[in-house]
């Protein structure tokens, strides 16, 4: 028999939940050693129940993440059974397949126990500083080149840590001391949220974890559905092509709705390609979940329930569901974009729900080098313009569907030997619109280090530019040039001390007819330096 909870209790019990995993975040924040997770946000911690269903998100944890990381528990205890698991052990992974998507992203998870019984499992991961193999990009053809693989493996075992393995991993890192602490942080921070739920369980004078969860994710789901309900049913279709590594690269969806279910298919995708740039099933049902939850239902807190109606489907061995050993690292770069595509099938059934185009929801650009006889690897991002939307103008430099930060500049100086000559909003790179697009930024960077080091780039949108939406107009695309001749956006170059690089990124799509823009909007983006007069003639 379920435990009934009135809706005060409930309430008051699942934002103490949610407040748990925050608590956690803050921690993690606080205690990682790599600027990735401190500065820039790449992160998730997740409460889930004893079947890795999750139940509370921290609210500054990445969008995919929420999605695959119960995906990742699940196919942990088809290896690890529940009746194989102790009280202090931890499961660690960065397998593409069964996690995120690509090496970098490591999921731990720790099994929580009460009274001799498993009852759930917290949940973290982190993009590591570095995981060894070629520096991420997408001019890797296999997954091999790109780094270690870690299979799902008890990283420690009843309190112990596996030493081996932490030794093996750190004869294969750039920056060993930077990866041991963050996975130190990780551990420690499943731990606070394991002691935490147990306290909050204690006090609560809660009898079963397994019914709190199922109340929590079947009220998400009603709710879920309830709203898809008022969607009319249909087969709304949508086809975008990025730029893709050497030939533009197509994005084919069908989004059917049929009552209170929702199903996109990929059938008609570009196959996979032999670079970095294909997206595993796990990281296209996280990216192709979290904008229909936004466009449908946004007002309920994400667990397990909110994605039980919505089915995704892509071809075996295509770009959004490739073949072992594919190679993957740049995948961003093409599930990032999944949500264009959602939102494209629904422009017309829902516009006042969607947005435009964002112009990058993250270009990446990793150094790695030797300055003053001392080895380093760095990574920092920077975003494009925000798509605008029904109601309001894109924010510039602000990423989606991601919510990774723009590094700070102080950051950036002080871990990696470059000086940042000049960071600047983009005039009239935001795309036209009832709404304007949001801005893009350029940013001048000088090599200082004292011998020639590696760069690496993830970027988007430099022959595709983020598209308006009902009328809207495009957003300027990217650019990428070293002392000022283009260069490939997606792939390593070797730079000399001294050397400028230049990164103009997209500005993001406008919202409506240009014409339709109120004039005093128009008077304060020139006034602000966002449009020019040459511009609005």
């Amino acid at each position: 028999m379920r435990t009934r909870y009135d809706p005060i209790s409930l309430e008051i019990i699942w934002s103490r939940l949610t407040a748990i995993v925050d608590e956690v975040s803050a921690a993690l924040v606080y205690s990682s050693f790599s600027t990735t997770v401190r500065e820039s946000n790449d992160f998730a911690c997740v409460l889930m129940d004893a079947q890795g269903n999750s139940l509370a998100q921290s609210t500054r944890s990445i969008p995919s993440f929420i999605c695959t990381l119960p995906l990742s528990v699940k196919k942990f205890l088809q290896i690890f059974p529940p009746q194989t698991l102790r009280p202090g052990d931890v499961i660690m992974s960065n397998d593409p397949w069964i996690c995120t998507g690509h090496l970098p992203d490591v999921t731990m998870a720790t099994p929580i126990f009460r009274k001799g019984k498993l009852v759930a499992f917290s949940g973290c991961i982190a993009h590591a500083p570095d995981m060894g193999g070629r520096l991420r990009s997408a001019d890797s053809t296999e997954i091999y080149e790109e780094g270690l693989q870690i299979p799902p493996l008890k990283v420690r075992q009843r309190g112990k840590l596996n030493e081996d393995l932490m030794t093996l991993i750190r004869r294969n890192v750039r920056e060993p001391d930077l990866v041991m602490g963050d996975f130190r942080a990780m551990i420690s921070s499943n731990e606070m949220m394991a002691r935490k739920l147990l306290d909050l369980v204690e006090e609560q004078g809660i009898t079963d974890i397994e019914d709190l969860a199922w109340v929590i994710q079947s009220t998400s789901e009603r709710a879920m559905r309830q709203a898809i309900q008022e969607i009319p049913d249909g087969c709304y279709r949508e086809e975008i092509y990025l730029d893709g590594f050497e030939e533009p690269l197509k994005i084919s969806l069908t989004l059917e709705i049929k009552g209170d279910h929702v199903k996109v298919d990929y059938a008609g995708t570009s196959p996979q390609i032999n670079r970095g740039l294909n997206t595993v099933l796990n990281y296209t049902y996280a990216y192709t979940a979290y904008p229909i939850k936004c466009a449908v239902c946004p007002s309920i807190p994400n667990n397990e329930g909110c994605f039980r109606p919505i089915e995704v489907t892509a071809p075996e061995g295509s770009l959004l569901n490739p073949k072992y050993p594919a190679a993957v690292g740049g995948r961003s770069m093409v599930g990032h974009f999944l949500p264009t595509a959602v939102f494209g099938a629904l422009a017309n059934v829902i516009p006042d729900r969607i947005q435009a185009d964002s112009g990058s929801p993250l270009w990446g650009v990793n150094v790695s080098g030797t300055d003053q006889g001392k080895k380093f690897a760095g990574l920092f991002f920077l975003n494009g313009g925000q798509g605008a939307s029904p109601h309001k103008d894109g924010i510039s430099c602000l990423p989606f569907p991601s919510n990774i930060s723009n590094s700070p500049v102080e950051i950036i100086e002080n871990t990696i030997p470059v000086l940042v000559l000049q960071k600047r909003l983009l005039p009239d790179s935001g795309g036209p619109g009832k709404y304007r697009g949001g801005l893009g930024q350029e940013m001048e960077i000088q090599i200082t280090a004292d011998s020639p080091c590696t760069l690496a780039f993830l970027s988007e949108r430099i022959k595709f530019p983020a598209r308006g939406m009902r009328g809207g107009k495009s957003g300027r695309p990217g650019r990428m040039e070293l002392n000022q001749k283009w260069i490939h956006p997606k792939t390593n170059i070797r730079v000399q001390p001294g050397d400028v690089l230049t990164l103009n990124t997209p500005g993001g799509g406008g919202f409506w007819d240009p014409r339709e823009r109120d004039r005093d909007l128009v008077k304060k983006d020139l006034a602000n330096g966002f449009v020019s007069r040459e511009k609005l003639k």
